[in-house]
């Protein structure tokens, strides 16, 4: 059985990856470079890199960058503030989960946009810890994320298990040593999660598989 279940945030419990896509998009277009959805996955999901340096590469100077880059943001924002940006099901889901459970929230998430993203979901009272990205020093695909994770809940990993939606999440999650469930999102769905130890349509899944066990 599983004791404690650490969750991954954007793309999982929030739909925030389209919005950030979205955003990214829009302030790259204003450099006259064209983000597609692949580049996106590659560059930012895969990679993690982002992408301006396909900006850089165009000519387009630091300032303007820094700009840009500032504008994304703000978009982003707004994108989020413009309505409950939680998955379809997740609130249902986390409460049936932590039935018994302990839960945590293992993000790359920055704490503004993490805030701004569960203003109205009502999921942050069901979970015991929220590492977002400043409290860490290595973000996915390196497992430090989730073994700080299992560090500060004092947990045995045996007993621990991820829910991801990306391949760098999954990476991470089994090099730190922990089960981990994939529920691909639309942007992650072509990935690889040949190491997952279950793949799973939705988080009405992971509800009722967690219940069987």
């Amino acid at each position: 059985m599983f004791e404690v279940v650490l969750f991954d945030n954007d793309g999982v419990l929030v739909d925030t990856e389209t919005l950030y896509f979205q955003a990214t998009r829009e302030a790259l277009a204003q450099a006259g470079v064209t983000l597609t959805a692949a580049d996106y996955v590659e560059l930012f999901l895969r990679q993690g890199r982002g992408a301006w340096h396909l900006a850089e590469a165009q000519g387009t100077d630091a300032a303007t960058i820094d700009r840009l880059r500032a504008w994304r943001d703000r978009r982003y924002g707004a994108l989020i503030d413009a309505g409950d940006v939680a998955v379809p099901g997740a609130l249902a889901a986390v409460r049936a989960i932590a039935a018994g459970r302990r839960l945590a929230i293992v993000t790359s998430s920055m704490p503004e946009p993490f805030t701004r993203a569960h203003a109205r979901s009502g999921l942050l009272p069901h979970f015991e810890l929220v590492l977002t990205r400043e409290t860490y020093g290595h973000s996915k695909p390196n497992p430090e994320p989730y073994l700080t994770a299992v560090e500060r809940l004092g947990a045995n990993p045996a007993g621990c298990l991820v829910i991801e939606d990306s391949e760098r999440g999954l990476i991470a999650a089994k090099a730190a040593g922990l089960a981990c469930w994939v529920v691909p999102s639309a942007l992650t769905r072509h990935e690889s999660f040949d190491a997952a130890d279950a793949v799973l349509p939705d988080l009405a899944a992971v509800t009722a598989r967690l219940g069987s066990r």
